[in-house]
């Protein structure tokens, strides 16, 4: 192959500074799924043959599978016309979407009907907090009337902070009176409310998994005095 290097300096980078990746089956050219790259990802899929990504929300390149085990062996780079946008032919490991579908194209515009049943649970791969934040986020094209994640995104910003305050008021309380059962209970109630909130600014909870990560080993005193006032 030729010097990597040489390869990725053939993207117009001067246009955006994330490649739009389309992903397509090698074996049944079924589309899978739309994905963006930096350089960086793209260095690291020509070097391992596997694919990387950037994702805007969680601001950091992951490897296709990282934690569900899906991987997708590259097969073929195609660059379109305009050197800006990318094709991927990929061997899939397992599904494509997080969903547990075999694509990320599954909804039907004009009807809303699913073309593909889930064929995988991932909340064991991907775990609770994740899952749960991208059901909240495929709820905010659902319809108000069924759903209360939808109708908390229809009544917008104020709704979503006042019902994180009032959460957070219960969760207090239930703490003060020193019930178990309650503080479980009203936790999980704030921590829904908090990915309803997350998921408005499009936040993803990796994002403060990593900030977490970034505070690991710093003293709460160095913490403490590493804050602006």
């Amino acid at each position: 192959m030729e010097n990597i290097q040489k390869i990725i300096e053939k993207i117009d980078w001067q246009k955006q500074e994330l490649l739009p990746v389309i992903v397509q089956d090698a074996s049944t050219s079924e589309v899978l799924m739309m994905a963006y790259m930096n350089q960086e990802a793209l260095e690291l899929s020509l070097r391992t043959k596997f694919a990387h990504y950037f994702s805007r929300s969680k601001q950091r390149i992951w490897k296709k599978g990282e934690s569900s085990g899906h991987t997708q062996k590259i097969e073929e780079f195609l660059l379109d016309c305009d050197n800006d946008t990318l094709l991927l032919k990929v061997e899939q490991n397992g599904v494509a979407c997080h969903t547990g579908r075999k694509s990320c194209f599954f909804t039907r515009l004009d009807s809303g009907e699913e073309v593909y049943e889930q064929e995988v649970d991932t909340t064991a791969a991907y775990g609770v907090i994740d899952t749960l934040y991208h059901t909240i986020q495929e709820r905010k094209n659902a319809d108000p009337s069924s759903s209360w994640t939808a109708k908390l995104f229809s009544k917008g910003e104020n709704t979503i902070l006042k019902k994180v305050i009032e959460e957070s008021g219960e969760f207090t309380f239930a703490y003060k009176d020193d019930d178990e059962k309650e503080i479980i209970y009203e936790a999980a109630d704030l921590t829904y409310h908090m990915l309803v909130a997350l998921a408005n600014k499009n936040i993803s909870p990796d994002r403060i998994k990593q900030e977490l990560a970034r505070r690991f080993g710093i003293s709460g005193i160095e913490e403490k005095n590493s804050r602006k006032d």
